[in-house]
This record gives structure tokens, C-alpha cells and sequence, in this order.
């Protein structure tokens, strides 16, 4: 679109503001409540076949193909080996039940990788120190030329992406850790106003769109429960910013195996959902089967929002339909419009 990289980082500050605005005032936590557990459960499945989805391109098991779409990859390739290696390997582990399991097969893994030549040992432990001068700030010098038609296109698109992939992601990891009661996310909106913090302070430091991250699950596949979870992540990933030439051996084969593995757990969500009744399954099956094959989550929020209003309103149902539902699948129409 040719708007400057200061500019767009300023428009993912405007959307990050925007966001705390609609946590404070519940109006996220709300749309996420007013969600058809159906779709819900569909929302963490989905993401899980998308997430195991993108463990296999990153281990080359899959790969494009022009005639087919995707086929199956040069599974001899040395990198696509390790893949496969460390899958069986934390399979093994976790079926053994072993505790950190996805943990310990990446560091099998990684070992192996660097015993065997597939992966290059680290030239150097320690990296430069990580420097925000480049970025920080300039959200506020840039504050002016926000006023452009163009600029407000990327603030709604950053805006309504990163809403549903935000809702997607707590909902999936809300479902995995067993933590839904009553078709509600106790502390929602505590979570959403963190999210949503984060993006603002994110934009600031110079980073793009700062959002929770479906990644998180694997943190529940460990048996984390508790925000404490995050917060030992976090520290890690203060610390790792220091030792990147050491942490590079980590490569995306190493780590394909533990997206694979933990997309696998969420996917079982599917046993939830009520295959008896037609007008219930078809909106969760094509959420689940959207994320993937367009590779976004929204998307797939989008699909599944739009055919459960039609379908409730052929079962003649649709007084059980929250209002909210059908003003997001009229948003969502629109959407597939404009883009």
C-alpha cells in the first residue's frame, strides 16, 4: 500500500488503544460470552488443525504444490528428518507420560540435529545487546499522518484480524485447560485488558501487533493452569534476547514437532461439539475446516459466524440467537466484501 513502516506502526498503536477501550468497557468480553458453545469448542479445534497444520510446513512433511494444492514433502531432506525424528520422540514421551515431554523432545531433537551436521553448533553464546533506539516512540511523531484513507483501512483491518484471532486464541486455550464454565471464560476481560495492553506497549517498544498467541496451549499440554505460566515464559524470553546466537540452533524443524503434538490436544475439543444436530455442526465444521485452508484464524471465526444465524433461522430458532451474532455475521459479510 505503500504507507511507511512508521505509519503502519502507528496504526497498530491507534488499534491497540482501541482495543483497551472495548476491554474496559467489556464489550470483547461480551462478544466472546454471547458465543454458541458450539462454535466455541469448533474455534479451539480449528485452531488446533491450524497450528498442527503449520508444524507440518515448517517440518517439510507438507509443501505447496501448483497441481494439488499441498502434498506430502521430501520426507529424505536432512531438516525434514529431524522433523520426524523429533516427533517420535516426543510422541514417545508424551504417550509414556512423561512431564515436559514437548520440552525435553525439542532438546533431544536439537542434540541430535547438531551430533548428526543437520544443525550448525552456535558461533557464539551471547548477542549483542538488543537496542530500541531505531523504534521507540515514533508512534508519537508519526500520530499526525494517521488521517488517510488508506491508514484507517489498515487500523480497521489490524483492528478486526487481531479481535478474533485474540478471541480464538483465549477461547481455545480457556477450552484446553478446562477452565469454561457455564459457556463463560471467568476473567475474561482481566485477560483481554492485558491483551490489549500489550499491543499499545508493544507499538511503542517498535514491535508489530502484540497478541496472545495459540502457541500458549503448549504451556496447558505442560499443565500449567495459572498466570504463572506466563509470567516464567516471559522472563525466559527477557533472557533468551540475550543469547540468540545460542538459542538458533532451535531451528523450525526442532520446534514443528511440539506444534503438531499440542495442535493435536486441541483438537479433541471436536467430542464437544453436537454432531446429532445438522444446524449445529455444519457452522462448527466449517469453521474448523476454514482456519487451515485459508491459514487464519479470523477467517475461520468469520465463516462459522455467518452460516450459524442462516442455520438457526432455517430451524426456526433464531430467537435463541443472541442480537450480537447476527450484527457480527452482517460485519463479517462486509468484511468478505471489502477485502
Amino acid at each position: 500500500m505503500g504507507i511507511p513502516w512508521q505509519t503502519a506502526l502507528t496504526a497498530v498503536f491507534i488499534a491497540g488503544v482501541l482495543f483497551m477501550i472495548l476491554s474496559v468497557l467489556k464489550i470483547r468480553e461480551k462478544i466472546i460470552n454471547v458465543i454458541p458453545k458450539d462454535l466455541k469448542f469448533a474455534i479451539a479445534a480449528g485452531i488446533g488443525f491450524f497450528i498442527s497444520f503449520i508444524g507440518l510446513k515448517n517440518a517439510g512433511i507438507i509443501v505447496g504444490n501448483e497441481a494439488t494444492f499441498v502434498s506430502i514433502g521430501n520426507i529424505t531432506a536432512q531438516p525434514t528428518i529431524l522433523a520426524v525424528v523429533g516427533l517420535l520422540i516426543t510422541v514417545f514421551l508424551m504417550v509414556k507420560g512423561v512431564r515436559g515431554g514437548i520440552f525435553y523432545g525439542i532438546v533431544i531433537t536439537t542434540i541430535i540435529g547438531m551430533l548428526t551436521g543437520m544443525i550448525n553448533p552456535p558461533k557464539a553464546v551471547v548477542g549483542e545487546v538488543p537496542s530500541l533506539a531505531p523504534t521507540f516512540g515514533v508512534v508519537f511523531d508519526y500520530l499526525p499522518n494517521i488521517f488517510t484513507l488508506d491508514v484507517m483501512t489498515v487500523i480497521f483491518t489490524f483492528l478486526f484480524v487481531a479481535f478474533f484471532d485474540t478471541a480464538g486464541a483465549l477461547i481455545a486455550v480457556a477450552s484446553q485447560a478446562g477452565l469454561m464454565k457455564d459457556n463463560e471464560i471467568p476473567n475474561a476481560g482481566k485477560a483481554l485488558l492485558a491483551d490489549s495492553t500489550s499491543a499499545v506497549v508493544g507499538s511503542v517498544l517498535g514491535t508489530s501487533t502484540t497478541a496472545s498467541m495459540v502457541e500458549s496451549s503448549a504451556g496447558i499440554a505442560a499443565g500449567g493452569r495459572t498466570g504463572f505460566t506466563s509470567i516464567v515464559i516471559s522472563i525466559c524470553f527477557f533472557i533468551a534476547m540475550f543469547f540468540s546466537p545460542l538459542l538458533s540452533v532451535v531451528t523450525s524443524e526442532v520446534t514443528a514437532p511440539a506444534l503438531i503434538i499440542v495442535g493435536a490436544l486441541m483438537a479433541t475439543e471436536v467430542r464437544h461439539i453436537s454432531w446429532d444436530k445438522l444446524e449445529s455442526f455444519i457452522p462448527a465444521f466449517m469453521t474448523i475446516l476454514m482456519m487451515p485452508l485459508t491459514f487464519s484464524i479470523a477467517t475461520g471465526i468469520a465463516v462459522g459466524f455467518i452460516l450459524y444465524p442462516i442455520c438457526m433461522i432455517a430451524k426456526k430458532d433464531f430467537r435463541t440467537v443472541h442480537p450480537i451474532m447476527y450484527t457480527l455475521a452482517i460485519v463479517f459479510v462486509g468484511y468478505f466484501i471489502l477485502m
